[in-house]
């Protein structure tokens, strides 16, 4: 009766040591999501920044240099952008993220206009000079 008592006692043991491991690797699951999304967030946001900063640079540098002027820059622009709108001296950039919608605005010193499809990926944008205007277009 005695090697059965010890059986069954370390056969409970395991089955309490697997529920252990288990509960702490989808706690550890869990985590490793939350901060993935938020690092998906943060790449996104960085991708966002170079593209509105790099074309505003680029813009101005062609305004700067005079009306023949034109420059084409490859630029990427990552997934989930709603709507990328150019006015006013700004690029409106709207986009999703984890945690929800948001708008990023980049101000140009000189006055731009121009259409930016927002869908995703490698964009050539043709940045020319008017008399006293730059265009910008996806090409």
């Amino acid at each position: 009766m005695e090697k059965r008592g010890k059986k069954a006692q370390v056969s409970f043991e395991y089955i309490v040591i697997m529920g252990f491991v288990t509960i702490v690797i989808i706690m550890i699951l869990g985590i490793s999501l939350i901060y993935s999304s938020g690092i998906k967030d943060r790449i996104k946001m960085i991708q966002v920044n170079n593209f509105g900063n790099k074309i505003v640079s680029s813009a101005e540098s062609v305004f700067y240099s005079g009306e023949p002027s034109k420059i084409t820059i490859k630029t990427y622009l990552p997934e989930n952008i709603e709507t990328i709108v150019i006015s006013n001296n700004n690029i409106i950039i709207s986009l999703y993220l984890s945690t929800g919608f948001t708008k990023i605005a980049f101000q140009s010193e000189v006055p731009i206009e121009g259409i930016i499809t927002p869908s995703y990926g490698l964009k050539n944008v043709e940045i020319s000079s008017d008399e006293n205007k730059i265009n910008i277009n996806v090409v």
